[in-house]
């Protein structure tokens, strides 16, 4: 056996120190992914044992960092306490003897991203994120569009409180289920509710439906004498914030409590993205005797889920290519239960993942669900040797090429003609939110393209002149080709906002090519033509989006695809919408301005609006606009029960907002 010298031990540390700040880096300020969250925790631990044996750790260690280096354009504010990890274990005895004759609180611990709020006079006056620990980022305006927060409390004092936001499973799942691209969705809810956050468009946020779940009380109430945490979590909910589930325990008690904890984040329906749980000492002044080191505190101890597993072989990389040209790498691998379902394939996210974890066909590999939902790989126990990529598109056949991303290496096909962007762009182009052709099928699209039907967006439109040969294939005939006829016939009528957002323009999907075809007036040689400083300021575009738009529309390629689209379609002056018969009484007529500029939200059924997505696009039309949580930019939420207790209505009453039917609103819409 040969040893390793003591040179080249520390070289080792070294590189394995700079490995994983590189993927901390990536993983908090990128929201993005070098390695798995499990080969991360194996190489932390193993990065520990090799400071602890050496006595040495270098700058920039992440065992001596908190969170992620501020580095976006939002202002930074220092923390008037450090904001510190916790130590954290797998081993619930170990747990309880740490808790020892103490009585506990315990908590999920949210994977999102953490933020400290303060509220001054019973209003929110600022939030900043963990950031490095000492210093965050402020984000005060996406915490206004926090769909749960309470604006203004029953309390005139100062109070500072700290809580994970977070998206939801249900609300994440939406949000990709909107994106047409699979391969351009959203990876986990943990990155996107970071860079949800952390955005400088509160808009965007708003878009995201960001909840916040409050942990702990900083400052305020009960004179600053509170001797207990249950208590002060007690406290934050009469308030009126949400918090994290918490239960008080002793060690006795604690293994049943992990264990029902346990049961509920794997019952059907549960929809927080949690990791773990947090263990904290309830007595407040024994809490502060013992202090903190460096990095922990020692009051409180994070528990991580053992996670199910199993070892599989893996099979196959199948590379998967999406309309913008990327191609990612997903394992294939022999079938394993997991969680109480079957699981075959883990998307490995790019090829920065492939290479760190050696992935080799026929490799023996451990397979987990991250926080029993998400397959992943946790370990590869052969390590092969990591699969190489292709040098051609799995698609088209032309070359690849690997680009180098803020660290992270992506491979692209090169062909802007590959079928693969085709069927994607066509697939975008035709959906609901878009030109909202019914019947349009990727796998009838698919067909089209490989007959030669389909070359540009604009043939979309022009499948009369292939009555014959679609009505000859395989599937199809007389009756179904006029179906999808029809269906485009009906199509052609659209809005600016909804080829804008068909189109595929960077950035823009639906809420913003609504935001710039409202600003021009839904008129799209105005809309089309505009540029980068009038794009800039309209409400939700920004000066990143701007600049990526006037570049699409000022390739030429690009703009001979819209107009002959353009060419093919007629736009409708102003969306029509469903609404039938007489309006209810209207009651007392509303005084003031019409809906130009003004912002609104709908909730609860409505009456002569087949859905809320109609009486939306008639607000828009009118210049208005929607959102879809209430908070002090709103000017009216459209409810027909009035007197309803509902969140949004307590909240509309809590901040001034005046509430109107769906009659008072078409008085509204008439002045």
């Amino acid at each position: 056996m040969v040893c390793m010298g003591w040179d080249d031990l520390l070289k080792k540390q070294g590189e394995l120190t700079e490995r994983l700040a590189e993927a901390a880096r990536v993983y908090y300020d990128g929201n993005s992914e070098l390695m798995s969250n499990h080969e991360y925790d194996r190489l932390y631990d193993e990065l520990l044992a090799m400071e602890a044996g050496s006595g040495t750790v270098f700058a920039g260690s992440p065992t001596q960092r908190v969170g992620y280096e501020v580095s976006s354009e939002l202002v930074k504010q220092a923390h008037a306490a450090p904001m510190l990890s916790l130590n954290k274990t797998k081993d619930a005895g170990e747990l309880a003897d740490w808790l020892g004759e103490q009585k506990g609180l315990l908590s999920y611990k949210l994977d999102g991203l953490t933020v400290a709020l303060t509220y001054e006079g019973g209003s929110l006056s600022g939030a900043v994120t963990r950031g490095n620990g000492s210093i965050g980022e402020v984000v005060t305006a996406g915490a206004r569009t926090f769909v749960n927060l309470p604006m203004k409390i029953p309390f005139s004092g100062r109070l500072v409180l700290r809580g994970e936001a977070v998206i939801l499973y249900s609300d994440f799942e939406k949000i990709n289920r909107e994106i047409e691209d699979v391969e351009a969705r959203y990876k986990n809810p943990r990155n996107l509710v970071s860079g949800s956050v952390r955005q400088l468009d509160s808009a965007v946020t708003a878009r995201r439906r960001v909840r916040f779940f409050a942990f702990s009380l900083v400052e305020g109430g009960s004179g600053e004498g509170w001797a207990s945490r249950l208590a002060q979590m007690d406290f934050l909910r009469s308030l009126g914030f949400e918090t994290v589930r918490y239960e008080a325990v002793t060690a006795g008690g604690l293994a049943a409590a992990i264990e029902a904890f346990s049961r509920n984040v794997k019952a059907e329906g549960f929809d927080m993205p949690a990791d773990g749980l947090v263990l904290e000492y309830d007595d407040i002044a024994y809490s502060e005797s013992l202090g903190a080191t460096s990095k922990y505190p020692r009051d409180a101890m994070a528990f991580k889920w053992q996670d199910e597993e199993a070892e599989t072989e893996l099979l196959e990389i199948e590379w998967s290519a999406s309309r913008t040209g990327l191609i990612n790498p997903i394992a294939v691998f022999a079938p394993v239960e997991l969680e109480g379902t079957t699981v075959s394939r883990a998307s490995l996210h790019n090829v920065s993942i492939l290479e760190d974890l050696e992935l080799g066909i026929g490799d023996s590999i451990l397979v987990y669900k991250a926080n029993m939902i998400i397959p992943q790989i946790q370990e590869n126990l052969t390590r092969g040797g990591a699969v190489k990529p292709p040098e051609s598109c799995p698609v088209c056949g032309a070359l690849t090429e690997l680009r180098d991303l803020d660290g992270v290496k992506t491979l692209y096909c090169t062909n802007v003609d590959c079928p693969a962007k085709k069927i994607k762009a066509f697939s975008h182009f035709v959906s609901r939110p878009c030109m909202n052709i019914e019947g349009m099928s990727e796998q009838t699209l698919e067909k089209f393209i490989a007959a030669g039907i389909l070359h540009e967006l604009a043939d979309v439109f022009r499948i009369k002149d292939h009555r014959e040969t679609i009505v000859g294939m395989d599937g199809f005939g007389v009756k179904s080709f006029d179906k999808l006829a029809a269906a485009v016939e009906k199509g052609r009528e659209t809005t600016a906002a909804r080829l804008l957002a068909a189109l595929g323009v960077p950035e823009v999907g639906t809420a913003t090519a609504k935001a710039i075809a409202r600003s021009f007036g839904n008129d799209w040689a105005r809309a089309a033509g505009a540029d980068a400083c009038e794009l800039a300021a309209v409400d939700g575009v920004g000066a990143v989006i701007a600049r990526l738009y006037t570049e699409w529309f000022s390739d030429a390629r690009n703009r001979a695809m819209a107009d002959a689209v353009v060419s093919e379609i007629r736009f409708a002056n102003r969306p029509a919408p469903d609404y039938s018969g007489t309006a209810p009484d209207a009651g007392t007529p509303i005084s003031g301005d019409a809906v130009t500029g003004k912002t609104f939200v709908i909730t609860g059924s409505l009456e002569g609006y087949k859905s809320r997505d109609l009486l939306a696009e008639k607000i828009e039309a009118l210049g208005g606009k929607v959102s879809s949580s209430v908070s002090a930019k709103t000017d009216y939420l459209i409810n027909n029960d009035a007197s309803s207790s509902s969140t949004k209505n307590k909240t509309a009453r809590a901040l001034d907002v005046t509430i109107i039917t769906e009659a008072e609103f078409e008085r509204l819409a008439e002045e």
